[in-house]
């Protein structure tokens, strides 16, 4: 079989076959699987939220494992902060290169890539590329232009809050989370704030693709993402037409030697960067602070106390969180890493939730703790020249959020199980059903 018919034939395979094929039972003891078939990659682990046992076997006894056989091939996992931190600074040994496998599971080399299913962006690139096309964006995520940005944000959270009902459950995923994300997309991409519902859908598309509650065929998520090209194409010719360049993310790529010249699937592929970058990060830690707290009532206790406690929690609840699970790496040489023999090719899968819980790198990792000494040593950014674009603004929505749910509300009750994100890439939550109760 040819790369291409290989190629092809996934793409319209079922996904209720696919998930068939690889089912698992979610609360099997992780020790009493042999170590080269813990699959810590099966997205079904992170929907049922009963990952963490897994982690924590692989770190006490085999920090770089090889998966042998999965849904995504063989590949290495890399379970220690020190280990994790390793691989992200060495970007010659381990490649982000989509041509080489990009980030995340589940992608693979491929000689003659069909650009409907290739969406190449700065953050699956090596230098030089990736360094000249992050630089063409960084400008809207500087300090001096973030700091013009604080009043809108406490604005729109003020607004968000003082709508939500009283004594009376609601998704806070959606009525807050989602909600405030979604209108700093539109501000970013200086769209109008009523296609911001849009942004989410096709940032949802993108964890979605796979799932056979939502797609029949991966092919049919690849679909639903080319309406996020439509849409941004005539974004892109409007403001190429503007006598005075803007300061907003389209105009930026429009006008950038580094990327002003992308085919249609590179600039998809970096819109999509964005969107998910700024939407699935920030809004997941905005819930998961919510529910932490709720799992952890002296902690809240302590911030309604002192709400100055807020510059060391936010930190804490992005580690606490990790809200994108794991980073891929392809290594590009021969190399030892962690006693192992890593060979040309081979997959390595950088697992921030794991390394955001070990114990040989952060004191007592299984606690949420508000008042941490050192709240910023954590992984959830990454590391190197990777290291997320935007974790400025991201802190600062969830300060801002943080500050104006203290002023309004006395308790913020979580009132129901949450239903977590079937991804093992990104670490969401979907539904967090909540009841609210005013000063």
């Amino acid at each position: 079989m040819s790369d291409t018919q290989s190629r092809d034939e996934m793409m319209q395979m079922s996904n209720k076959e696919a998930a068939s094929q690889w089912a698992i039972d979610v609360h099997q003891d992780p020790y009493a699987i042999p170590l080269e078939a813990l699959n810590v990659a099966h997205p079904a682990l992170f929907e049922a939220n009963t990952i963490m046992p897994y982690f924590e076997r692989l770190r006490a006894e085999s920090p770089v494992n090889l998966c042998e056989v999965s849904q995504f091939g063989p590949y290495w996992s890399v379970t220690r902060f020190d280990d994790i931190k390793y691989v992200d600074t060495h970007e010659r040994i381990f490649s982000s290169d989509i041509t080489q496998g990009g980030i995340r599971l589940g992608q693979a080399p491929d000689p003659n890539p069909d650009p409907t299913f290739h969406l190449p962006m700065f953050i699956m690139q090596d230098p030089p590329k990736h360094d000249e096309q992050r630089k063409a964006v960084a400008p809207a995520f500087a300090p001096s232009q973030l700091g013009g940005l604080a009043d809108l944000i406490r604005s729109r959270a003020a607004t968000i809050l003082d709508g939500l009902p009283e004594n009376e459950e609601f998704n806070w995923v959606r009525a807050v989370s989602v909600e405030l994300t979604g209108q700093m997309l539109a501000t970013l991409f200086d769209i109008p704030q009523e296609d911001r519902h849009q942004l989410i859908h096709w940032s949802d598309t993108v964890e979605r693709i796979a799932n056979p509650a939502y797609f029949e065929t991966p092919a049919d998520g690849f679909a639903e993402l080319w309406k996020c090209w439509e849409y941004f194409d005539a974004v892109w010719k409007e403001r190429i037409a503007r006598e005075e360049p803007g300061t907003d993310l389209i105009s930026m790529l429009a006008r950038s030697e580094a990327t002003r010249d992308m085919p249609p699937n590179e600039y998809l592929g970096n819109i999509l960067l964005l969107i998910v970058g700024g939407n699935d990060t920030t809004r997941n830690s905005i819930s998961g602070g919510v529910l932490a707290l709720n799992e952890n009532p002296e902690q809240f206790a302590m911030l309604k106390a002192d709400p100055t406690l807020i510059q060391s929690m936010v930190p804490e609840i992005i580690r606490w969180q990790s809200p994108v699970a794991h980073m891929c790496r392809t290594a590009m040489e021969d190399t030892e890493l962690g006693g192992k023999q890593i060979r040309a090719g081979d997959k390595i899968v950088m697992w921030y939730l794991s390394g955001n819980r070990d114990e040989s790198a952060i004191e007592d990792p299984n606690t949420f703790i508000i008042d941490r000494a050192k709240p910023r040593h954590h992984q959830s950014f990454g590391f190197g020249i990777h290291r997320c674009i935007g974790s400025r603004l991201g802190e600062m929505q969830l300060t801002i959020i943080w500050e104006e749910i203290l002023k309004r509300f006395a308790e913020v009750e979580v009132t129901g199980s949450p239903a977590y994100l079937r991804s093992s890439f990104i670490h969401g939550i979907t539904e967090l059903p909540v009841r609210v109760r005013r000063h």
